[in-house]
């Protein structure tokens, strides 16, 4: 009797890591195969009028931490080589001592971006709400995005599936860590499933508001 309950579990266990693993991989390989032809260089991404930057962590004085630092870096150099007019700087601003736009828009305006093209979306407190507010807000059609290797399949997926016909490019500027790597890419693994739920099942409004066309 004990073997045969012993047996059981260990099958249930197996069925329920087969199936776990699958609910894990099967999102992030349709954004892979997604993403793939939609992914460009700075120098070969076609022109679009805007670029959506996604948020990302703050450092302590709250500047840009490494991450959107490389990402604002990236919009930037688009800008200057003509193949934006905007840039869309979308992040979380909740709380009152932390505001990923504003770092961004600093950034930018160091590096000699005016301000009358930096338009802020202060609600975009995930992937999900950027890219919804994106069409519904701030009115955007198509869109560069811009972010790093690990997020932009994402991105990408979601941007097009609330209509922003949308290519991306990567902000991979810096070397990171391995184990910063091994981090990133495993959230990405649960933040894909989280997507696909998101978009087939749950359907969650974002923060919204009036709108504001960004042309």
């Amino acid at each position: 009797m004990l073997k045969r309950i012993i047996k059981f579990l260990w099958r249930a266990a197996l069925a329920l890591s087969f199936f776990t693993a699958v609910g894990l991989l099967l999102p992030k390989f349709v954004v892979l195969i997604f993403a793939a032809p939609r992914t460009f260089s700075v120098e070969d991404v076609p022109q679009d009028r805007v670029a959506i930057v996604f948020g990302a962590g703050l450092l302590w004085d709250g500047s840009a931490g490494p991450v959107l630092s490389d990402r604002v870096e990236t919009a930037v150099k688009l800008y200057q080589q003509g193949k934006v007019n905007k840039l869309l700087m979308s992040g979380d601003n909740r709380f009152i001592e932390y505001n990923e736009p504003e770092a961004m828009r600093q950034y930018a305006l160091e590096r000699g971006v005016p301000d009358e093209d930096i338009v802020l979306d202060y609600a975009g407190r995930r992937t999900y709400d950027t890219c919804y507010r994106a069409k519904h807000i701030f009115q955007v059609d198509s869109a560069i995005l811009v972010t790093q290797a690990f997020h932009l399949p994402r991105a990408l997926f979601l941007c097009n599936w609330f209509d922003v016909e949308s290519t991306g490019v990567e902000a991979n500027n810096r070397y990171f860590l391995k184990r910063s790597l091994i981090y990133w890419n495993a959230r990405e693994l649960f933040a894909n499933f989280q997507a696909a739920w998101d978009v087939m099942i749950t359907k969650p409004l974002p923060v919204l508001g009036d709108v504001e066309p960004i042309y």
